[in-house]
């Protein structure tokens, strides 16, 4: 293997480190600052799931979005190596200001730069850059939206009334007919076969990520049909248990969103260097290599960022929390499957505004917010800029 592609690979999961700390306030901050983890409790449980992605997630299709950002014929370890030394620049600059940017589009951003600098804009496939871009707005916009729903859902259980009830059932079926319609077996199998077949259609990577979702918007329901009977004190202690829950599917989708990426990258060195002919034969110590990384990067924790999100965008009951956390986990389950890679930060920030806006507008602190949007804006161009710098600056080397 050659000196070049050890060092992208090394660098790669360096990232991927660096993408677990920088985003374990997406995970942790709601349920650190709600109290019901310690911080270092809080990023071990992260952490956890963020490796439990590894046996949910099998069909890599965020990956393979990544690896086609460039154009295959101009895609070369110089290039790969610029895009991931101008990704963990921006990563450990917006870490130490405590700015919880997106560390999806920063590698995106850095990816295309060193190409565009290597081949010129012709380099780039304009389709996963323009789903990447417009998911800027939509993944927050969705999880503030979903957010916002959940969090009047849970208002109304409180009140007495049959409507809040209905709804809830309602829930419970579409979640039954949905997972039918989803799951990917053959009944007469199911039927005659019970024991062994049911197993491996329950723990298909393709089924076990809808089952796991389709069980949490279950528990979410029926806990919120006796949620009427509960008095205030009652409701927040079990609130708090739902948190445990919620903390962890949002890790699961963050694990299985977020290691995609960089998965995508090495995976597109190993063609780029001939030692895989394709996208399918990707080997098993690559996925393996990257939850890893990102979930040992999620145990040291980005502290700054988890201030930030946790405290100055809004004060976080957890009642918000669960909501919070429930709406960026179904975003995140969701954009998994559709191959898109959207940012878990930007996604758990307009989450978490959702459910200050139910209080009322100015609960939400816009100031901070509009300072997180500009980051967000500006991390896919600045970080293709440096990347475009790094190239030039390598090619005289290499």
């Amino acid at each position: 293997m050659p000196a070049l592609l050890i060092v992208i690979i090394a660098l790669a999961l360096i990232f991927d480190y660096i993408n677990g700390f920088h985003d374990a306030a997406n995970s942790i901050a709601t349920v650190v600052s709600t109290k019901v983890l310690t911080p270092l409790q809080a990023v071990v449980w992260a952490a956890l799931f963020n490796f439990a992605a590894f046996f949910i997630f099998k069909d890599h299709g965020v990956a393979n979005t990544i690896s086609k950002t460039v154009k295959e014929e101009f895609i070369t370890l110089p290039v790969i190596i610029s895009g991931l030394l101008a990704a963990i620049s921006w990563n450990l600059l917006t870490w130490w200001f405590g700015i919880p940017s997106s560390s999806s589009h920063t590698l995106i951003g850095g990816f295309a730069g060193a190409a565009i600098a290597h081949a010129g804009f012709h380099s780039v496939n304009p389709e996963p850059v323009i789903k990447t871009v417009s998911f800027i707005i939509l993944a927050p916009l969705v999880g503030m939206i979903a957010a916002f729903i959940i969090s009047v859902w849970f208002i109304n259980s409180f009140k007495k009334g049959l409507l809040p009830k209905i709804i809830s059932f309602a829930v419970i079926i579409g979640v039954l007919v949905f997972l039918n319609k989803t799951l990917e077996y053959d009944p007469a199998k199911l039927k005659s076969h019970f024991d062994s077949y049911a197993l491996r259609v329950i723990f298909d990577g393709k089924n076990f990520k809808w089952i796991l979702l389709a069980f949490i918007m279950t528990i979410m329901s029926g806990f919120t049909l006796f949620l009427s009977s509960l008095n205030y004190a009652s409701s927040q202690k079990w609130f708090k248990r739902l948190q445990l829950v919620s903390s962890a599917a949002f890790s699961i989708g963050h694990g299985g969103n977020d290691a995609q990426k960089v998965m995508g990258i090495i995976t597109a060195a190993l063609i780029a260097n001939g030692t895989i002919n394709d996208f399918n034969q990707m080997p098993i110590w690559v996925p393996l290599a990257c939850y890893t990384a990102i979930s040992l990067g999620t145990m040291s924790g980005g502290w700054k960022i988890i201030k930030t999100m946790g405290t100055r965008i809004t004060k976080v009951s957890p009642f918000e929390g669960v909501a919070a956390e429930t709406a960026g986990a179904l975003t995140l389950f969701i954009t998994e499957n559709l191959k898109i890679p959207v940012s878990t930060t930007h996604t758990i920030t307009g989450s978490i505004i959702g459910v200050g806006a139910t209080k009322r507008l100015s609960a939400v602190r816009w100031g901070v917010t509009i300072n997180l949007l500009w980051a967000w804006i500006l991390t896919i161009p600045v970080s293709a800029c440096i990347a475009a710098v790094v190239y030039l600056i390598c090619s005289l080397f290499m």
